[in-house]
């Protein structure tokens, strides 16, 4: 593992790292904000999860997250969405492929060798985060479109593995939306919808174990909403199964990151506040 980059802020330090991924076959980036409290001990991870075509470098410049990680102790890793490298499959489209990883472990391929995202953040990246830093096994996890979409199917599977879980803008029902059709049907394969269903946070909240509580900001001004998004459908199921839910509709915001800077304060104290219980 090596550290690419290194940077004061809030009295803490935002790094980049790179290692060598088992799971993934290839090199991965990803960064991580360490608070000032984690010079003195062990601080608890919130991991954020980014959408499509990004890096880890979207949140970690846009967000202004280091504030507030700082004020509440919290340790932020976020890692790079997809496999890269030349010998990683690729697709010419932006919604497939490198910078398209969707949080699945793909079984189809080109796909299957290298795009193993659900196994690098569910399994080895917090094994890494947790043998090499002073991190707590206290996990929260958040994300954004894609990421929200991942952060969600990630913490619905993993029943008490992560203290909360939010999203901004998420892909709440990929099975029922282009964006999450094309991708499920190029990794798991056209026809395999139980496998499908997995990845799909409608469908999960119907037979979840865990009543982990959901929070959800949604802009109204975002130009994805009626297409890809759906929100009207994760609301509607967790009515259905009685899975506690914070929806927030935001009035004349887009899918942006000046969207996610807005709120984000009041996403980093709801973690907060399940992590330093």
């Amino acid at each position: 593992m090596e550290r690419i980059e290194h940077h004061a802020s809030f009295e803490g330090w935002q790094d980049v790292y790179q290692h060598e991924s088992t799971v993934l076959g290839c090199t991965m980036k990803f960064g991580i904000y360490l608070p000032p409290q984690a010079e003195h001990e062990e601080r608890p991870v919130l991991y954020w999860l980014s959408g499509l075509t990004c890096t880890e470098q979207n949140f970690i410049t846009k967000a202004a997250v280091q504030r507030y990680a700082a004020r509440h102790g919290i340790i932020v890793v976020a890692p790079d969405t997809s496999p890269r490298g030349e010998n990683v499959a690729d697709d010419a489209a932006y919604d497939l492929g490198q910078g398209a990883g969707f949080y699945v472990n793909a079984t189809e391929l080109p796909w299957s060798d290298h795009f193993q995202m659900y196994s690098y953040v569910v399994d080895e990246l917090p094994a890494l985060i947790e043998a090499n830093f002073p991190a707590s096994s206290k996990r929260s996890i958040s994300g954004h479109s894609m990421g929200g979409h991942g952060a969600l199917v990630i913490a619905l599977r993993n029943p008490g593995r992560y203290a909360s879980v939010s999203a901004f803008s998420p892909i709440v029902a990929p099975t029922q939306v282009p964006w999450g059709q094309k991708a499920l049907a190029a990794y798991l394969g056209e026809h395999n919808q139980d496998a499908w269903k997995r990845y799909d946070t409608v469908e999960l909240i119907r037979t979840a174990q865990e009543r982990l509580p959901l929070l959800v900001d949604q802009g109204l001004g975002d130009e994805f909403l009626e297409n890809q998004l759906r929100p009207e459908l994760l609301r509607a199921a967790c009515e259905q199964a009685g899975h506690p839910l914070t929806l927030n509709l935001r009035p004349g915001h887009d899918h942006s990151y000046y969207f996610i800077s807005s709120y984000l304060g009041g996403h980093m104290a709801h973690h907060a506040a399940a992590l330093n219980r």
